[in-house]
Order: structure tokens, then C-alpha cells, then sequence
């Protein structure tokens, strides 16, 4: 019993592109997983930031911007 040469071609190329496509879609689904355990984002950046900017960051206003990041995440605008 012997595969013909363009089957064997075929039966791996398919399998290429299998793995390919599965591999794809794993790794999307871990690196967003990972992005909602560890925003780019944290209070400590935001106080940076307006410190740097010469404004001295209350809480209120640092978890303003917190909920607002959060919320532009959740619904991004399509260009």
C-alpha cells in the first residue's frame, strides 16, 4: 500500500496550514486574555502622568481616568 507523491505533498501542506490557522487564533485569544489580567494601564502610570504634567493627581480624578480607559477598551471606535 503506498501513498502517491501529490498526496503526501498535499497532506502536508494542508497540515501546515492547519496548524497555521489553529495557532492564529490560540495565540489571539492568549495575548487578549492576557491584556485584561495586566492593563497597560495602572494608577501608578496615570499619577506619573499628571505629575509630570505639573498637576497634582487626586483619587477622584485618577479613577476617572481609569474608567474611562476601561470603557474605551471595551467599545473601541472603528475608524
Amino acid at each position: 500500500m503506498s501513498i502517491p507523491v501529490w498526496g503526501f505533498v498535499l497532506a502536508i501542506i494542508g497540515t501546515f496550514l492547519a496548524g497555521l490557522i489553529i495557532g492564529f487564533f490560540a495565540s489571539r485569544k492568549l495575548f487578549k486574555t492576557e491584556l485584561e489580567k495586566n492593563p497597560p494601564f495602572n494608577e501608578a502610570m496615570i499619577k506619573a502622568m499628571y505629575k509630570s504634567m505639573g498637576v497634582t493627581p487626586s483619587q477622584a480624578r485618577v479613577n476617572q481616568t481609569m474608567r474611562a480607559i476601561k470603557e474605551a477598551q471595551k467599545n473601541p471606535k472603528n475608524k
